[in-house]
This record gives C-alpha cells, sequence and structure tokens, in this order.
C-alpha cells in the first residue's frame, strides 16, 4: 500500500454531434452571465521573490556555519 498509486481524475472535452449552443439555454444564461469555462490552462505563479529569500537565507546559514 505505501507504494501504490492513486489513481487521478480523467479530464476530457466532449462535445455533442448536434449540439447548437444558441438553443441550449444554460449557455445563454452562462454567456449573459459572463461565467469562464473551467477548462482553461491556469496560469503558473511566479514565486521569483519567494526562490530569491530561500536561496538568501540558505546562503546566510551556510556562512553562518562555516564563520563559526
Amino acid at each position: 500500500m505505501l507504494f501504490m498509486k492513486r489513481p487521478k481524475h480523467r479530464n476530457f472535452d466532449y462535445i455533442p454531434r448536434f449540439y447548437d449552443p444558441d438553443k441550449d439555454e444554460e449557455e445563454k444564461r452562462r454567456r449573459k452571465l459572463r461565467f469562464r469555462s473551467s477548462v482553461r490552462p491556469r496560469k503558473r505563479s511566479n514565486n521569483m521573490l519567494i526562490y530569491l529569500v530561500v536561496l538568501a537565507i540558505l546562503i546566510y546559514i551556510f556562512l553562518k556555519l562555516q564563520g563559526g
């Protein structure tokens, strides 16, 4: 059990063959309320500042241990 991988959810986009979004009432409401699709790609946040702070702390600790 320790080395078993957990299953992941599979996402897929399926558009029915004869689907007309102009006739769909739910789609009209979404457009009116300006809902976005949940299948959009996520933007990665830029954590460069966090990496620089962690690097600075590690360098500081390294220098403190070498000098002491």
